[in-house]
């Protein structure tokens, strides 16, 4: 993960890197885009760990969150290696013509 992301969290950032992980169509890129949302999540719990106020509310949404994470980084083991692109561009060419 890069750690010049995680300087600062705040409550918006993991939630922007869980869009970010959710939202991957590229299966080369999903398990870095997963490791970076669950290390932002990580960092988002102590955070809150050692801050004082009620933030069971965002805590509840961590834990959900960092659930579905593990859940599709899961289902990337039951999924077939990713084609490299180059080989998806001379696959297609030869299923057209």
């Amino acid at each position: 993960m890069n750690t010049g992301v995680c300087k600062g969290l705040d409550a918006q950032s993991w939630k922007d890197l869980y869009q970010i992980a959710m939202c991957e169509s590229d299966v080369n890129k999903l398990r870095e885009r997963i490791a970076d949302a669950e290390g932002a999540i990580v960092l988002r719990a102590r955070q809150l760990f050692y801050t004082s106020g009620d933030s069971s509310e965002e805590q509840e949404s961590l834990v959900d969150a960092m659930c579905i994470l593990h859940a599709l980084r899961s289902s990337l083991k039951h999924r077939p290696t990713a084609v490299p692109a180059t080989n998806r561009v001379h696959q297609s060419m030869l299923s057209a013509g």
